[in-house]
């Protein structure tokens, strides 16, 4: 019995080394299907701005609109097997750079509330903020500190709550206009976390 071909019994060879296998073909799939997932998620403004096939942008505004969970997950299979035609990576980009957007926005607005806090409870937080912020108009700043705290001092109740958000979108403009890393326009025209 001669042992040395038999790695060419099936006609193959060497060359069956150098297709991905039928795992890997798999993993494939269900890694373009979650990509799909991450597709549907961004904003449809992003999805034209990709400038995906018409077939693919098509499955994907379908993909949308439904909402049951079997559908749904048809539709995702069907989306993965149509990105099998087109370079994912486009894709990746985009899906990255709306997440990475929005992490950037997240930390802006924390770091807006951080500041609120902080005037509200230190008494040197003001200055602090005056010093890394040119140009804020430090007499509505003081007027906003005063109403937020005598604000706070009131039963929970009676507490209005206005000035709380005023000060937050003083600081949170305050902050963009001095081009603080992450402070973005658009991250927040919502009072995050305001009462």
């Amino acid at each position: 019995m001669n042992h040395e071909s038999d790695t060419s019994h099936d006609g193959e060879g060497e060359d069956a080394y150098d297709r991905p296998s039928k795992s890997q073909k798999k993993r494939d799939m269900h890694e373009l299907q979650a990509l799909g997932v991450e597709l549907l998620g961004l904003p449809l403004e992003r999805i034209k701005a990709l400038d995906l096939p018409e077939r693919v942008f098509e499955a994907v505004v379908e993909g949308r609109r439904i909402t049951a969970h079997e559908g749904r997950r048809r539709q995702l299979q069907y989306i993965g097997k149509l990105m099998r035609t087109i370079d994912p990576e486009p894709i990746r980009e985009a899906v990255a750079s709306f997440k990475l957007g929005h992490a950037k926005d997240a930390l802006a607005l924390h770091e807006s509330e951080a500041w609120r806090v902080r005037l509200i409870e230190e008494d040197d937080a003001l200055a602090a903020f005056i010093d890394e912020h040119d140009n804020v108009d430090v007499q509505q700043l003081r007027s906003l500190v005063r109403a937020a705290r005598k604000d706070r001092e009131q039963p929970a109740e009676a507490r209005k709550g206005r000035a709380w958000r005023e000060l937050f979108q003083f600081v949170k403009a305050a902050r963009l206009a001095a081009g603080k890393p992450g402070a973005r326009e658009e991250a927040s025209d919502e009072d995050h976390g305001d009462e």
